[in-house]
């Protein structure tokens, strides 16, 4: 952690002397009439992105932000998704959107922190973004300041940006040859809407994600909780689960050992996984069984062997 925060602090010195120049924002304009076709696409994106629970605090109204996300760098607060003109995305235009969901950098040229898994988002597709941004704009308007981060140094904006500039690879997903659709969906859903990678892979010097490790679970996950290693290894992940097996758990959130999961993956399988198709659960379930797999047993601290 220690070092982290040098490293974040370095870079910001860096960043510091040589300053991004800012983006001009055009006007908003008045709100284009909801499509319902595009409401009920961004609907169900929402929901393959495990419904954005993070933004909904356990006595808040929904995607009105304000929950804790407690991370080794601090605690960070979820924002309001709701289009509230003041406190939420009631005046963000399209453009608006599509930049902090791609490049992590909001309306006002202000660095979002990486908690916010805009380095995922980044692969949408625009046309997916906007239907998204349609249907957060038929919710109901909530009135929900933001909450200042408790995270010391790494609160300042200014690390934000250092880390933007340093780590961040924006970019859509290229097309792999020989893959069928269905991989091709599923590695969509998986990498950039319901973004498994930010609380699967375990992170670095400054809180980048270890490319070598991608999907083999971290000890540090989401609100402080175990992130299972999800890759195909036969003994420390799920190789033993088959497609019907991933399926089901993403519906019901059952093991095929009969255990149920617990904590923030049970929320984003309720609000989010458990309303996709079943075409689009198969799809990630052949993703999933075709990532290398990485033997990474995930313990908590001062578990013994088994």
């Amino acid at each position: 952690m220690l070092l982290g925060a040098v490293a974040v602090l370095v870079l910001g010195v860096a960043v510091w002397l040589r300053p991004e120049a800012a983006t001009p924002r055009p006007a908003a304009g008045p709100a284009p009439a909801p499509d319902p076709a595009a409401v009920s696409r961004g609907e169900y994106l929402l929901r393959a992105a495990g419904g954005c629970t993070c933004h909904t605090a356990g006595d808040g109204a929904s995607l009105a932000g304000g929950r804790p996300l407690e991370t080794p760098f601090g605690v960070y607060y979820s924002t309001n998704l709701t289009p509230d003109p003041e406190t939420g995305l009631g005046d963000w235009t399209d453009a608006d959107f599509i930049r902090a969901m791609r490049e992590g950098v909001g309306p006002d040229g202000t660095d979002y922190f990486p908690v916010f898994p805009y380095t995922s988002f980044t692969r949408m597709t625009q046309d997916d973004l906007r239907d998204m941004l349609a249907y957060l704009r038929s919710l109901e308007p909530v009135r929900a300041p933001a909450r200042p981060h408790e995270a010391g140094v790494l609160g300042w904006r200014v690390a934000a940006r250092a880390w933007r500039r340093a780590f961040f690879e924006p970019g859509p997903l290229g097309v792999e040859a020989g893959r069928p659709d269905a991989w091709h969906r599923g590695r969509y859903l998986v990498e950039a809407l319901a973004h498994c990678g930010e609380c699967h892979t375990p992170r670095g010097l400054a809180g980048r994600l270890d490319a070598r490790m991608h999907l083999a679970g971290s000890v540090e996950g989401p609100e402080g909780e175990l992130a299972p290693n999800i890759t195909p290894d036969d003994e420390t992940g799920i190789g033993s689960w088959s497609r019907p097996d991933l399926t089901w758990f993403l519906q019901t959130g059952l093991k095929p050992d009969g255990d149920d999961t617990q904590g923030l993956m049970s929320e984003v399988i309720e609000h989010g996984y458990a309303h996709l198709s079943d075409a689009d659960l198969g799809s990630i379930a052949e993703y999933l069984r075709s990532v290398p797999p990485v033997r990474h047993r995930v313990r908590a601290p001062g578990a013994g062997a088994d």
